[in-house]
């Protein structure tokens, strides 16, 4: 084997000024992972999502450079029957090589704003056992804002060569969820908006929440100026809901992306201990095996 070459990644979280100073550095991939979750609203509280790649903003304009994955297609498991399911290993380092991704390159992923579709693609590289990953913080939009420079022009890249090493610590079952809450020996963390976790908004068979979960919306993470909160902040606001870094933490949502960025939000101060529940609610909340918590008359407590 080769040496291994040493990580310019600072940290798992970078600025857009460090990115713009390292933007050609060869070592280095920027990701651009764009998308939506777009939600249409139906009656009695119901709702119904559509995710959505944004490749055609991708092809409009992007950092020198980029590379673009469509988060609901390139990097999920087609064969899964919940929705964005990380891929297996084989087609989820095909999608990485393919983007001239190899086991020494660094990645910063970028969305429009830092959020949740950027630490899906740090949480997914980090369970294939790539740790040189970082997010940009204030994504695409603060890079524009900024008057950094974008283009169209679509990038070439050698093919790499990654290797999956597959953590199986840092993904969550339902069965291991429903292990936790029977023994109570982890911390389940909700970061879907409180209307949902309350059941006042619904998606899928049931509404509610996993019981004894945490409500901590994946948006409280962000300060009003779009970035990252700092870590103290963070710190405070975790211990707030429990998450002190002695327990095991399990983070869901609807569909195992937004539960991520509470996962990098742990990371940023130092906890380890915690894994992401993939299937999240569109599993849990159509499996009536599974019980269900839930302030709204006629569902179980």
């Amino acid at each position: 084997m080769g040496a291994t070459t040493t990580s310019i990644l600072p940290d798992s979280l970078v600025s857009t000024g460090w990115l713009a100073a390292n933007l050609n550095d060869p070592r280095l991939r920027v990701v651009d992972i764009r998308g939506y979750v777009r939600t249409t609203d139906h009656a009695g509280g119901r709702q119904e999502a559509e995710y959505i790649g944004a490749r055609d903003e991708y092809d409009e304009a992007h950092i020198p450079g980029a590379v673009f994955v469509d988060w609901t297609v390139d990097i999920t498991d087609p064969d899964n029957p919940v929705k964005a399911q990380i891929a297996p290993p084989e087609r989820f380092a095909a999608a990485m090589t393919e983007r001239g991704i190899g086991d020494e390159t660094d990645v910063v992923a970028v969305d429009h704003a830092g959020g949740h579709f950027a630490t899906r693609l740090w949480w997914a590289l980090r369970f294939y056992g790539h740790e040189r990953v970082a997010v940009l913080d204030g994504g695409f939009a603060r890079w524009v804002a900024e008057g950094r420079p974008v283009t169209s022009e679509l990038p070439n890249p050698v093919p790499g060569r990654f290797t999956p090493r597959t953590k199986i610590s840092l993904r969550a079952e339902a069965e291991d969820v429903l292990r936790h809450v029977e023994r109570q020996d982890a911390l389940i963390v909700d970061a879907r908006d409180e209307g949902q976790y309350r059941g006042d908004v619904q998606r899928g068979l049931r509404g509610g929440h996993i019981p004894g979960a945490v409500s901590l919306p994946s948006k409280s993470l962000f300060g009003t100026d779009g970035l990252w909160k700092p870590a103290a902040d963070l710190r405070r606001l975790l211990a707030e809901h429990g998450i002190d870094g002695r327990q095991p933490v399990v983070a869901y949502c609807n569909g195992g992306v937004t539960a991520t960025a509470v996962l990098f939000a742990m990371e940023q101060v130092g906890f380890d201990r915690w894994a992401n529940y993939d299937g999240s609610w569109n599993e849990w909340g159509d499996r009536r095996d599974l019980p269900v918590e839930t302030v709204l008359p006629g569902e179980n407590h």
